[in-house]
């Protein structure tokens, strides 16, 4: 049986987000005070702990909170460097503007200079937008492998917000800059969309009225997913990708001002359609993984009993193929070793590890349905030999969302 151990200890939540919650040299881990995946709007603290002591820090509280914001949440490590990316609500949060998808950027904190806090992101919400600047709200932020760039998911404060797509930011020698008017926010990365999105796609066509839940293939290709319509007219969840050349970026970067339209992608970067499958993949919410040769990305879909199965594409190809016939359902998100030999995920409130070369499953816990609930999505260590995972802990009547450690070697 693997060693398992309880690492936090305080009487907070410590939400882990979906990707590289371990930092370069897996001695701390970053994570949220919320005891509630929903409730970013009232989380007040990001924080680590160390992997060794179990010293907890709190590394950034937003000012002034209140029920409608500012709030913050999801939070990575960056690849080789000791900063912290999360989400960010609007510094001036209220019961008119509160917290929502479309109002929020990417918080950074230098942990080796302070922990000095500054916005990646530009929002611009006043005409002219600023060139690299959004006008809506960035989310699920994750570093390309060599942390130069960040990819997010995006939501659009002027038009249907629901008509979500995928952008990257990324810095250059001077950003733009933006009206200090409530609403904006001055980062120092530019931004801009890759995918475009389409209220309503042509049945049998690959316009894409949703993208979302992306990967880096490489440091300058991204996959995403991308619902479209079959020929039948029936929604589906296809792989797409996406070539990052930031020159493209910065040339073909417009001010569109037209409130009404979504903002502009770049007239030279297109996303191209991977899959084209009969099924598509889970409509369960999970992230696409990659190995790190960007042959291969790793994803669920449904079986024909509607389960969450593992599933390999090939790339470039976009052959599907399934890995897993488990008798259950994958209920987490997955992640991938930095080896590319195991994915890592929670069913049946339990942490599993499927080995993919010999199609091996190990259960990592023993936990009963009955027992305090595993919630969120395991994370391995950097170097593989640790995964962390959330679970309820009952202390003195009350419960908090506590990392849990298990070491695989």
């Amino acid at each position: 049986m693997y060693k398992i151990e309880t690492l936090t200890q305080s009487d907070r939540g410590h939400t882990l987000h979906h990707n590289s919650v371990f930092n370069f040299n897996n001695e701390w881990i970053v994570f949220d005070a919320r005891n509630d995946d929903t409730k970013i709007g009232e989380c007040t603290e990001i924080g680590m702990v160390n992997v060794n002591s179990k010293e907890e820090r709190i590394i950034y509280q937003t000012m002034n909170p209140n029920q409608y914001g500012p709030g913050v949440g999801a939070a990575s490590f960056h690849p080789h460097e000791n900063r912290v990316i999360f989400i960010h609500g609007l510094p001036e949060a209220n019961a008119e503007i509160p917290y929502a998808m479309t109002r929020r950027f990417g918080m950074m904190v230098d942990l080796d200079h302070d922990n000095r806090a500054y916005p990646a992101d530009s929002r611009d919400i006043q005409k002219p937008f600023s060139k690299g600047s959004l006008r809506g709200g960035t989310h699920s932020h994750c570093w390309s492998p060599n942390g130069e760039m960040l990819s997010f998911t995006y939501n659009d404060e002027f038009i249907d917000p629901d008509l979500r797509t995928v952008g990257v930011m990324f810095q250059k020698s001077s950003v733009e800059k933006v009206e200090p008017i409530p609403g904006n926010i001055q980062g120092i990365y530019f931004s801009s969309l890759v995918a475009r999105v389409v209220p309503k796609a042509i049945p049998g066509s690959d316009q894409i009225v949703k993208a979302f839940d992306e990967c880096w293939l490489k440091d300058d290709v991204l996959a995403f997913q991308g619902n479209t319509l079959n020929k039948e007219g029936k929604q589906i969840t296809e792989i797409y990708t996406v070539e990052i050349n930031t020159d493209l970026l910065l040339k073909g970067s417009v001010n569109n001002d037209n409130i009404s339209d979504y903002p502009i992608v770049p007239q030279d970067i297109e996303a191209v359609r991977i899959t084209r499958s009969e099924k598509g993949l889970s409509n369960f919410r999970h992230w696409l993984r990659a190995s790190s040769d960007g042959r291969t990305i790793y994803a669920l879909a449904k079986d024909n009993q509607d389960k969450n199965q593992i599933i390999q594409c090939e790339i470039p190809s976009g052959k599907l193929t399934y890995l897993s016939d488990f008798d259950f359902s994958v209920a987490s998100a997955i992640n991938l070793d930095p080896k590319g030999d195991r994915i890592t995920f929670i069913a049946n409130n339990n942490v599993y590890l499927f080995h993919l070369k010999q199609a091996k499953l190990d259960k990592l816990t023993d936990f009963n349905e009955e027992d305090l609930p595993i919630q969120g999505i395991p994370n391995f260590s950097r170097d593989g030999s640790i995964i962390a995972f959330n679970q309820f802990v009952a202390n003195n009547g009350q419960q908090n969302l506590q990392i849990k450690l298990i070491y695989l070697k």
